[in-house]
């Protein structure tokens, strides 16, 4: 038994320990373990200048901290100083703890745009200085910086006022949490819709807080969502644009920069940036205000936009989702037409050819006369479904048309089928299906005289079926172990390999494509696109042939329920090689997509083990007298059987709606899991996952935070001696007057502050007794070997009796010390808990508290504060704990109540605080306030136990 209750703790420790590696290897997965940076930087070729626009005195008075910038660049900069403004108005709104210069690369590249065209056509970029406020952990100033932002629309449209062509609304970019703010203007009561007409947001958190830390924030967000979803009607003459990092950006994913899907509006545009053409990059969280190739996507859409008659940006809906779905979605390597021309003429004293193969390729090199070469469809509709042509001369100009019931070799007239194309990273292609185009006769490919160029088309015609392969992905359960492959034998240009049963967020593969041809000839790269059909979130990858190529596969967004399409991996390939492609489940990968999508909710499930934890200490204080260890009772206590059934039961008798009714009656908010699994960010088994690994990091962090306080008691007692265990009561004057002073701290500054000093001083005195008891117990193992010493003297001399009495008073005071030792180690492995649990609630806290310290020269009081009520009960309720003992808590009357709070309270915490992680304090409060015994020992350097006293380091004490 002995042996096996060693191994116990050693193999929970190993438990554990994999838990939290399995934690660890997920974080590094979502930190480094992503695509590299193909994003360039976007330069200024003047320096940049920033004129501050003087804001109404009632406007700069209401908002000190925040300011309004107009962005320039040398002469233009100075030619602006007078604010005689005559372009179309776009504010940048800068997000969490961002700054009003990074307007600079939009500004930067308008400018260099503008001079292209003559000034015909330019933006003035203004920017709001936020005071790089951390709205994204605080949202008590997001409604004060949504006000700011109405006011200083209306000052930038009255810059104009009297000129020519004099706008009338203003464009709108925001990146994160700026995005949210614009959005959040329409909510306003006063704001006039017709203010905004186009909003572009970068890497904005539409759906959700990334960080739900505070009231303020979850219930803004709550209001702004279902604004736009109650008012959609409304929003039909605002475009918007959502633009996401991609899987670079670890600090918002993806799915929540997606706008909500709403069939009443369509003005709205989601997409990730590793699919915008020409960028076709993820970018981090903040390259995404400079990526020149995004920078320049929007730009391009910018004056795209521009209706020439107003010189502003166009009121039609129509258009502006039109450009924006040519520069954001598909662009067919033309410059943007808003209503091009049905047929067009083929002109030009150019040689007519005709090809009736169904595969064929011509290579332009320096050709002097034009060609047009014409495939009649008419002997290959029967055989072929599709027909796929590819131009490797990425000019902007039209190249391929489609003739209309013409019986000669020649067309003289056809409709322009360039605007099918799409544009790739080395090519441009086009897809016809021919059954769409019943009218067409001829299919015709344009080549230009060309003086040194060199470039080849390639068009074959194909049956869909023969290029569509079907690939299951791998069970999720075989952890990268076992692996699906398919072998292309390539003789065509195209081929779609469909990714069966790929459609949840927590699936994560590594494909692997290899390429081998038969010859050694140069050739065109390969381009292996993974498009998923559901969403704007496609990733392409360009690759050498013949070469080795390893592709990620997972998703931002999961399968919508309607919707039955398919994942494909499209194999862009080069004619007469061999693919091989192999799929194979990345356990690592699985890891990063648990921590990406839910690692907000791990601080829920570690406090709930420690809630556990102190629950099952309490229960054997009460049938053992003593306390256990924090890491053993984890071990035995915090079980997620415990927790888990009961919420799954919740969640799926809430798709009743007689259940439904009767929660609702009960005035009782809807649980998490519902909410998740509506966001399509919830899957089986990912709640006992994340409480398993919420149990391995509680371990490992009170092994931690243990080691600390030996650490610190040691450095304590090499420094300074301990201080002398007093009796003491439950509340002196001095404590009285501390706690009043810090709930007047708590209502006149801080919160969070108030909570930061109460948690230090607690902290001071949990090691003041660990200290103290550490102290006690060298002595205590001295005076037992001087017992022993004295015990033996006396048995050889007999004589001296009084040599053995005092042997005997001395180990009676040894036993008396050992048991108020005893009694000591249990109060500070109770205090040690506490003190653990509540380092987790000044960390939630600790946003507010940046928050505050950051503004503190502007206002010395945190208005609005989420922690001031919470704050003066922590106060409270530690300065009692911080004296408690576990000799009195089990003589209270309380106790056996509090010891069975934890479990309810551990299950309303897990239902309501992963979306919600501010009522992960109220919870911890609750039962840490039921835990308190109605009689108080104090620690540190005072009393400890009932009448007991130190002797022997009163003597010891007395001889120094």
């Amino acid at each position: 038994m002995g042996r096996a209750g060693c191994r116990l703790p050693a193999l929970a420790a190993l438990f554990y320990g994999v838990l939290a590696a399995l934690v660890l290897l997920g974080v590094r997965d979502v930190l480094f373990l992503y695509e590299e940076n193909r994003c360039s930087m976007t330069y200024m070729y003047e320096y940049p200048e920033y004129l501050k626009i003087k804001l109404p005195k009632k406007t700069a008075r209401r908002y000190p901290a925040y300011e309004l910038y107009l962005y320039g660049e040398g002469n233009y900069a100075k030619e602006n100083k007078n604010l005689l403004l005559t372009g179309i108005p776009v504010l940048f709104l800068p997000g969490n703890a961002g700054s009003y210069k990074q307007v600079r690369s939009l500004g930067s590249i308008a400018l260099r745009k503008a001079e292209d065209v003559d000034f015909k056509y330019h933006f003035n970029f203004f920017s709001v200085n936020f005071n790089e406020e951390l709205v994204a952990l605080y949202g008590g100033s997001l409604q004060r910086q949504t006000k700011f932002v109405h006011e200083c629309i209306k000052v930038i449209l009255k810059l104009y006022r009297d000129r020519e062509f004099a706008p009338t609304s203003v464009a709108i970019v925001g990146h994160s949490m700026g995005g949210l703010v614009a959005r959040a203007l329409l909510t306003l009561k006063n704001f006039k819709p017709e203010l905004i007409n186009l909003l572009i947001t970068q890497a904005t958190p539409h759906v959700a807080p990334v960080m739900p830390l505070d009231k303020y924030l979850t219930d803004f967000y709550t209001a702004v969502n279902n604004h736009w979803i109650l008012k959609a009607q409304d929003l039909r003459n605002l475009t918007t644009l959502s633009v996401a990092g991609g899987f670079r950006d670890y600090q918002v994913r993806s799915g929540l920069a997606f706008l909500p899907r709403l069939s009443q509006h369509d003005s709205a545009l989601s997409v990730v940036s590793s699919a915008v053409p020409r960028a076709w990059a993820s970018t981090d969280h903040l390259s995404i205000v400079w990526c020149k190739e995004l920078i320049l996507a929007t730009i391009r859409a910018f004056f795209d936009l521009i209706d020439e008659n107003t010189r502003q940006i166009t009121e039609d809906p129509k258009k502006r989702m039109s450009v924006l779905n040519h520069h954001f979605v598909r662009h067919p390597a033309k410059i943007f037409e808003e209503n091009p021309e049905a047929f067009t003429e083929l002109t030009g004293a150019f040689m007519w050819i005709t090809v009736k193969a169904s595969k064929w390729t011509y290579s332009v090199n320096n050709d002097s006369d034009g060609k047009y070469f014409t495939f009649p469809l008419a002997s290959h509709r029967k055989s072929y479904s599709h027909v796929y042509c590819e131009n490797r001369m990425l000019d902007t100009n039209s190249w391929i048309y489609g003739c209309m019931n013409s019986n000669s070799l020649m067309c003289l007239e056809a409709t322009d089928l360039s605007w099918r194309a799409e544009l790739l990273p080395t090519t441009k292609v086009v897809i016809l299906k021919l059954q769409d185009y019943p009218s067409l006769s001829h299919i015709v490919i344009q080549v230009p005289p060309t003086v040194g160029n060199k470039y080849t088309l390639d068009c074959e015609f194909f049956q869909e079926d023969s290029r569509t392969v079907q690939l299951p992905v791998t069970h999720l359960f075989s952890f990268g172990f076992s692996s699906n492959k398919i072998l292309l034998n390539s003789t065509g240009l195209l081929y779609n390999v469909q990714l069966q049963h790929f459609t949840q967020i927590y699936q994560a593969f590594k494909i692997s494509i290899e390429s081998h041809c038969q010859s050694l000839k140069e050739r065109k790269p390969s381009v292996y696109r993974l498009h998923i059909p559901w969403s704007h979130e496609d990733s392409i990858t360009v690759a050498k042939v013949p070469s080795f190529t390893e592709i990620s596969a997972k998703l931002h967004i999961a399968q919508p329920q309607n919707d039955s399409r398919v994942p494909e991996l499209n194999i862009y390939s080069s004619s007469d090689c061999q693919y091989e492609v192999i799929l194979k489940t990345s356990l690592l990968q699985v890891l990063g997509q648990i921590i990406r999508f839910h690692a907000g909710a791990l601080p829920v499930y570690i406090v709930s083990n420690i809630l556990l934890t102190y629950g099952g200490q309490l229960s054997t204080l009460i049938s053992t007298g003593q306390c256990s260890d924090f890491s053993l009772e984890l071990v035995r206590t915090a079980k997620p059987y415990k927790v888990e059934p009961l919420i799954s039961i919740v969640v799926f008798l809430q798709g009743f709606n007689w259940f439904r009714e009767i929660w609702e009656s009960l005035s009782l908010p809807e649980v998490d899991a519902a909410v998740l699994s509506s966001r399509d960010a919830w899957f089986p088994l990912v709640s006992l996952i994340l409480f398993l690994f919420g149990t391995g990091i509680a371990y490992w962090s009170g092994v931690f935070f243990s080691t600390s306080l030996r650490l610190f008691s040691s450095l304590w007692l090499t420094l300074i001696r301990p201080t002398v265990l007093q009796k003491d009561k439950l509340m002196t004057p001095r404590r009285l007057c501390a706690v009043l002073s810090l709930a007047l701290v708590s209502w006149t500054t801080c919160g969070a502050f108030a909570v930061f000093i109460i948690y230090l001083q607690y902290l001071f005195k949990v090691i003041k007794l660990h200290v103290n008891v550490r102290a006690d117990q060298n002595m205590l193992n001295g005076n037992s070997d001087h017992s022993k010493e004295t015990s033996q003297n006396s048995s050889i001399h007999t004589v001296k009796n009084q040599s053995s009495m005092d042997s005997i008073s001395e180990a009676t005071q040894s036993l008396s010390n050992s048991t108020t030792t005893a009694e000591a180690i249990n109060s500070l492995k109770m205090h040690v808990t506490i003190l653990n649990l509540f380092t987790w609630v000044v960390l939630l806290n600790s946003p507010s508290l940046i928050y505050w310290l950051k503004n503190l020269r502007y206002n010395v009081r945190l208005d609005p504060d989420p922690c001031r009520s919470t704050a003066i009960i922590i106060v409270c309720i530690l300065e009692i704990l911080m004296n408690s003992s576990t000799s009195e808590m089990k003589s209270s009357k309380l106790l056996k109540i509090a010891a069975k709070v934890p479990l309810p309270l551990s299950v309303a915490m897990l239902a309501f605080g992963r979306t919600h992680l501010y009522k992960v304090v109220c919870s911890s409060l609750q039962h840490v306030e039921s835990g308190a015994p109605g009689s108080i020992y104090s620690i540190g350097g005072e009393r400890i136990g009932k009448g007991r006293s130190f002797p022997a380091r009163r003597k010891m004490e007395t001889s120094r």
